[in-house]
């Protein structure tokens, strides 16, 4: 039987707070009666993206799915589509504007970009950028996948007018492109527990803007006031992506930057903890998120330990306790945590 649309919302709902984790709830047009596909799933799209008039050839029978998840500070979509146009209008963005980048990563599909005087063909693997705010329209030309990182402007530290230029265009996709396109990758179909989503959310938004500050950077656009701000971006991303790297050091990050140690630790100057107390803080937060997880239970304190760069386990217990007040064997005695099998242990 399908579903009405009330109890797919609720259905969405359920799963996004089942057992306190945030985790994806993929709806597809194939729960909903046929000659009713094309609207609900417009529908769904206009409560989740930036309102655009859309229109396909498929819409006697859309064959789509639309999936989203709220990552602290930042939202992630997920939508698949056949053949359509979307095209959000002046009177659209004056009646309704988010204020958001849109960085996609297109897994599969071809998509025509228009925005800004510029315009773009993306494939499977490219990632683009366009924002809510300036007319836009998106041809898909072949249906496939897309996964869209929803980035608030306040939380990109870089002035429109840098951005402006990186709008309708395929970006590269090597070197901290790589990364990104990695991550959001990664993203679909997790399940996180509440720490470990606004974790999440703060890493895609250093990554992000580490990408996008250093492609505004190599091309001329960056004012210099916004250099230091997009290296610290940078730097933090980099950590967060090398934090099972026992060798992991200020050394080691300066090196990877191309900056000098001292310069680095100025970097921080601002963020009141420096590079070896960040380092730690995030290793601790992860180890303290492996000790909640049941899949983890059968492998030892000092192996959570160890994983994540603590090679003393005296060290690591004490480090443990001095930030959550407790040693991590009482930590996870106290949750009650049992074994169940993992996907990926």
């Amino acid at each position: 039987m399908a579903l009405t649309r009330s109890a797919m919302f609720l259905a969405s709902c359920a799963q996004q707070t089942k057992g306190g984790e945030m985790g994806w709830a993929e709806l597809q047009t194939t729960d909903v009666p046929k000659a009713e596909r094309f609207g609900w799933w417009r529908d769904l799209l206009m409560q989740d993206l930036a309102p655009a008039h859309i229109a396909s050839e498929h819409r006697d029978d859309f064959p789509a799915s639309t999936a989203a998840l709220e990552l602290g500070p930042v939202n992630v979509s997920v939508l698949s589509f056949p053949t359509l146009t979307a095209v959000r209008t002046p009177q659209l963005i004056r009646r309704s504007d988010p204020e958001l980048w849109e960085l996609g990563y297109m897994a599969s599909g071809i998509m025509v970009l228009e925005q800004a005087r510029s315009h773009a063909q993306v494939g499977a693997g490219d990632l683009l950028l366009y924002d809510t705010s300036r007319p836009v329209q998106m041809r898909v030309t072949e249906g496939g996948r897309m996964t869209i990182l929803h980035l608030p402007k306040p939380a990109v530290p870089l002035p429109d007018r840098s951005m402006r230029d990186l709008l309708s265009r395929r970006l590269p996709t090597h070197g901290s492109g790589a990364l990104l396109a990695g991550f959001l990758q990664g993203l679909a179909g997790g399940q996180w527990s509440g720490l470990e989503a606004e974790r999440l959310g703060s890493a895609a938004v250093q990554l992000a803007s580490a990408f996008l500050g250093g492609l505004a950077d190599r091309e001329g656009l960056l004012p210099p006031e916004t250099r230091q701000t997009v290296l610290l971006h940078g730097v933090k991303a980099f950590i967060e992506a090398h934090l099972m790297d026992h060798h992991l050091s200020p050394q080691t990050v300066a090196d990877a930057h191309g900056i000098s140690v001292r310069y680095l630790h100025h970097l921080f100057r601002g963020e009141k903890q420096t590079v070896s107390a960040f380092i730690r803080e995030l290793r601790l937060e992860r180890c303290r998120t492996d000790l909640t997880q049941p899949c983890l239970a059968k492998h030892p304190v000092r192996a959570i330990g160890a994983r994540w760069g603590f090679e003393d386990a005296a060290v690591f217990s004490r480090a443990f306790k001095a930030a959550f007040g407790m040693p991590p064997g009482e930590y996870r005695r106290l949750l009650g945590v049992r074994r169940s099998p993992c996907d990926n242990p």
